[in-house]
């Protein structure tokens, strides 16, 4: 008995220590980090949170926070969007800010912090490949949510978020089509008085983590205007539009490529 209690709060400390040493590479403020790490043992229990997948744990985990993260996230995105674009419409707006929250932005968020390394998940979900970049995104919006809960203020987590936010939305706004190929591609050929883009796509491999798991071919008119291949069919599509829009650009639009 002794020797659990040993082993259990030895597992406590280190995984205490892996949280600050995680919290303190954060790009956060000094006083921010002290928050975090120092002042309440029950802040490091809220990380601990954020950073605990259901299979692992059924009533402890980070579902929470990420519901509390996903509204923190839309409210300071608007905030960086409204400050940095004062002129850009509430449409034009809306588009961005839905690049600036989106699944992928998290999962690349989470990847530049190293969240995986200090993810708690359970075995079953360990296994499952497809799930990684999820469960990676879904977390890092718990983050979120965790360090408002402790912090309670938004400008720690809006200036650590700043720098992910400034290079995406450069990214976003350097494309002329604002990377929504899909809807780009059906106003174009609704402009042009066609039918709208049908989509055929069809899995290459049953390995979940292949990039090129589904390949997809767009067609206008019964046309085969572009491919692309793709991680799940969503990406798939949209590389397959995105491919289409390339052809038709480079050939002015002409109405004979169809």
């Amino acid at each position: 008995m002794l020797l659990e209690k040993i082993m259990k709060n030895t597992l406590l400390n280190k995984r205490s220590v892996d949280i600050v040493k995680f919290i303190s590479n954060l790009n956060l403020d000094k006083r921010s980090k002290e928050e975090l790490t120092t002042s309440k043992i029950n802040n490091l229990l809220i990380i601990n949170e954020a950073l605990t997948h259901s299979s692992a744990n059924n009533s402890i985990n980070y579902e929470n926070l990420e519901f509390l993260g996903d509204a923190v996230l839309r409210l300071i995105a608007s905030d960086f969007i409204k400050k940095k674009y004062p002129r850009m419409k509430v449409g034009e707006r809306s588009e961005l800010r839905s690049q600036l929250v989106s699944d992928q932005w998290l999962e690349n968020v989470g990847t530049s912090i190293h969240i995986s390394k200090i993810l708690i998940i359970g075995p079953k979900a360990l296994g499952d490949r497809s799930a990684r970049a999820t469960i990676q995104a879904e977390a890092t919006e718990a983050l979120i949510g965790a360090l408002y809960e402790i912090l309670g203020r938004l400008d720690p987590i809006k200036n650590w978020l700043t720098p992910f936010w400034s290079k995406r939305s450069e990214e976003v706004l350097s494309d002329p089509h604002r990377e929504n190929y899909k809807s780009a591609l059906q106003e174009w050929s609704q402009g042009k008085g066609y039918s709208i883009p049908k989509y055929e796509t069809n899995e290459r491999d049953k390995e979940h983590a292949n990039p090129n798991r589904f390949f997809c071919t767009v067609y206008i008119e019964d046309h085969v205007k572009g491919e692309g291949f793709g991680g799940s069919i969503k990406q798939a599509e949209k590389e397959a539009a995105k491919h289409a829009l390339g052809t038709l650009d480079k050939n002015d639009l002409l109405d004979s490529n169809i």
